[in-house]
């Protein structure tokens, strides 16, 4: 280890915040959406994962490069800038709740996935597909859907709906968001560990684009080289086999190597097995070690080892021999497991109300006035509150409008109450753990969908205003830590989604009537979507009246996870009398929920960073390294993902101009 590439452990002198918003963004942004977005599509329908972080980091080291060539060097706040671009346009995806489904590829991906649905064979064998309303899909016999184009007036009601909500959620990440990183930064001072992921990559592209080559460049440099080389056997094999044979070579298995199936002979309803990406290793480095040690206890004790007491004692009765882990989690958690999830948001939430009232008991003793770093772009909490309250109203309003025959109140208390108290619990488990660890409030919206008497399909689909918006708190952290105003953030994303709804539009348009989705020709989603497809017809027929079934409203059993709060509470006490690490508490919490094929990759990886790296380079220097070395590997993995993208894209329309 040389002494340069040691870095200076003093503090750090805290530069004033600057504008990271200008020309070069907006470029910026064109190209991504015209670039990348398609790639993302690809990739998704693929091997589902998307372009995720990697279409970030691809496209700032792209446009870095390109700026440095050019003689044009970037702040770090603009590279910062560039990279939340890249993510808002090209890197995230659309989760839809009941089939639990993502979809990259932005807004129109969701309504891919609905033109399948209203076709599919599950939606017509429960009596669905005729009670699917004109402003969610067109009908399976319209000719917009025959002919697989958006270029048709029975799309403009869904169209219509789906710009309207891309915008009232932003509203809405902007102003309920804003208030979270309020609470759990400027006033608890949570860690938010993961935060830093972001910004040293951005300090370290920044320092390359202005020439100033440092240790946070070659840390990341050396990774992105390992993510290319990952990348090649993970992404790349696959990819092009796929255009030469009818089943793509696999020499690493995507996404994971599961023994579920093996194991179930003599241990029933046990899931073991482990994701083969390594990023889920080096997430490892980065997450909070106690967190992980907490996730892996609970996973393994709740997956592997009360499964199948669980399966013996005839409380998990869906499971059967043979069940791979999909299926298999999908009936463990309906008979058991889905209130353990329930009483651990409870109690988490309970636990994050408490502490915030102490938090802020002690701020108003210690302090008089709250003091806010200058320039950051901050304006008053009650100004956000008041226009997260009017983007609630608008998603009241318009809900009412498209599914009259629904309880008012239901949309009042999740857009009021349930929103809010979800974000809160989801920020604070952002600021201790650095992630989303699986706690939330699962089915609530379900629940309330079947016990409110409201009879049809519709409601199912409708934009009702319950959201986690916690995620905003972590997204606010990466601007302060790269000293970026809060307003080029603003204009970033409302920038990026102008951008991403019309090349959304325009390149599923053109996926979608290359060949029909899914397909032979994306083997991702011919094998997952019909899974899905059983999972949103078995919630939307619990509405149904006499033709619906029962299976969803027997899975929720009150007295399991009202036990099930208390008991965490519980321990969270013994744990606390205990001297335990906070972490430990939230990562047993999360990793219920969680598979030990995602907890055994980031225990190696936590084990090997904190007994073997730590040592070597020293724990400070070490915690230094780590967001950097994640930063790189992901921007390795796209830029490998993108070669391979591009030349399959460029194979399927040269063998459709030909065929």
């Amino acid at each position: 280890m040389k002494e340069k590439d040691i870095p200076d452990l003093k503090p750090e002198v805290l530069e004033e915040f600057q504008e990271g918003f200008g020309i070069k963004a907006v470029i910026a942004a064109i190209f991504i959406g015209f670039i990348m977005l398609p790639g993302a599509i690809y990739l998704g329908l693929i091997t589902g994962s998307g372009l995720g972080g990697a279409a970030q980091w691809v496209t700032v080291i792209l446009l870095v490069e390109i700026a440095k060539r050019s003689f044009v060097p970037l702040k770090k706040q603009e590279v910062y800038i560039l990279y939340i671009l890249a993510g808002a346009v090209a890197g995230g995806g659309t989760i839809l709740g009941t089939a639990g489904l993502t979809i990259h590829g932005g807004a129109f991906g969701e309504l891919i996935w609905r033109q399948y649905f209203v076709q599919s064979h599950y939606a017509h064998s429960f009596g669905i597909t005729d009670k699917i309303p004109s402003w969610v899909v067109p009908p399976a016999n319209s000719e917009a859907i025959l002919k697989r184009t958006f270029f048709h007036h029975d799309w403009i009601k869904p169209i219509i709906i789906i710009v309207v909500f891309a915008f009232l959620i932003r509203i809405t990440q902007f102003t309920l968001g804003y208030v979270m990183f309020r609470i759990t930064s400027d006033r608890e001072k949570l860690a938010f560990p993961m935060a830093p992921v972001a910004s040293e990559g951005a300090t370290a592209l920044a320092e390359v684009s202005g020439k100033t080559e440092s240790w946070r460049w070659r840390i990341f440099s050396i990774s992105a080289m390992i993510g290319i080389i990952f990348g090649a056997f993970y992404v790349v094999i696959p990819t092009v086999t796929g255009l030469l044979m009818s089943k793509p070579f696999q020499l690493i298995p995507i996404p994971w190597v599961d023994f579920t199936a093996q194991i179930g002979a003599k241990a029933p309803a046990a899931m073991f097995g482990f994701l083969t990406d390594l990023g889920t290793i080096l997430t490892g480095f980065v997450l909070p070690f106690w967190v992980v040690v907490g996730s892996l206890t609970s996973s393994i004790l709740a997956q592997c080892v009360a499964n199948p007491i669980l399966y013996q004692a005839k409380i998990i009765k869906n499971w059967q021999p043979g069940m791979s882990v999909v299926p298999t989690s999908i009936s463990v958690n309906m008979d058991f497991w889905i209130n353990a999830i329930i009483g651990g948001g409870i109690c988490v939430g309970l636990l994050g109300i408490w502490k915030m009232i102490a938090a802020r008991r002690k701020t108003v003793q210690t302090t008089k006035k709250e003091e806010l770093p200058k320039g950051r772009g901050d304006y008053p909490i009650s100004v956000a509150l008041g226009l997260w309250i009017l983007a609630t109203i608008c998603f009241i309003i318009l809900t009412h409008i498209l599914v009259p025959e629904f309880p008012v109140f239901i949309f009042i208390l999740f857009g009021f109450i349930l929103t809010p108290f979800l974000s809160y619990t989801s920020a604070r488990m952002f600021g201790i753990t650095g992630v989303h660890t699986g706690v939330s409030f699962p089915l609530v919206r379900e629940a309330s969908f079947i016990f409110s008497g409201y009879k049809g399909a519709a409601i199912w689909f409708s934009p009702i205003p319950y959201f986690d918006v916690g995620g905003m708190a972590q997204a606010f952290k990466q601007l302060e830590l790269t000293r970026t105003k809060f307003t080029s953030y603003y204009k970033a994303e409302f920038t990026a989604l102008v951008i991403m709804l019309f090349c959304s539009f325009l390149f599923w348009s053109i996926i979608w009537h290359l060949s029909p989705i899914p397909s032979a020709t994306y083997p991702y989603v011919q094998k997952m979507w019909p899974l899905n497809a059983i999972t949103q017809s078995l919630w939307i027929s619990s509405t149904l009246g006499e033709s619906g079934t029962s299976y969803m409203i027997k899975a929720i059993k009150p007295f399991y996870f009202i036990s099930f709060a208390a008991g965490a509470i519980v321990l969270n006490v013994i744990l606390t009398l205990l001297k335990m690490p906070v972490a430990f508490f939230y990562g047993l919490i999360g990793g219920v929920a969680a598979w030990p094929h995602s907890t055994i990759p980031l225990f190696f990886g936590a084990m090997l960073g904190r007994f073997y790296f730590a040592k070597k380079f020293g724990a400070e220097t070490w915690r230094r390294y780590t967001p950097i070395i994640l930063a790189g590997y992901s921007c390795g993995v796209g830029l490998i993902g993108m070669v391979s993208i591009a030349i399959a894209l460029i194979a399927k329309t040269i063998y459709q101009i030909i065929f």
